[in-house]
């Protein structure tokens, strides 16, 4: 008996699939929420997030979950949203510093901080 056979509404039935099938999520610090579920028009929309955004791999997850899912008889369409890693801090219009963290050198503040010279004891 597969997934898509259990009862019970879509929505329960992909967030229970998703903890079952895909604890990677979870064990790398990530998230998952069923966002949408719609059993009348096969939608389904999920959205990572966590240790998902700006994940190297999330690109897999997110192919891996929508490949299976659209396995189900019931959903045509499946939306895998991971936010990008910018958008919680502004995205790239934020400005340069924030909280006192310089983003132009990767968030190693600015060049003197990180050489500090021959007079540096």
């Amino acid at each position: 008996m597969s997934d898509s056979d259990a009862d019970g509404p879509l929505r329960e039935r992909v967030e229970t699939w998703l903890a079952r099938e895909m604890p990677i999520i979870q064990m790398h610090g990530g998230t998952s929420a069923v966002r949408e579920a719609d059993p009348e028009s096969g939608e389904v929309i999920i959205e990572l997030g966590g240790g998902c955004k700006g994940c190297s791999v999330s690109n897999v997850t997110t192919g891996n979950i929508e490949a299976e899912l659209l396995k189900w008889p019931e959903i045509d369409e499946v939306t895998v949203r991971v936010p990008d890693a910018r958008e919680s801090l502004g995205g790239p219009d934020q400005a340069e510093s924030i909280m006192g963290v310089d983003r132009t050198e990767g968030g190693r503040g600015d060049w003197g901080s990180s050489n500090p010279g021959k007079d540096h004891l």
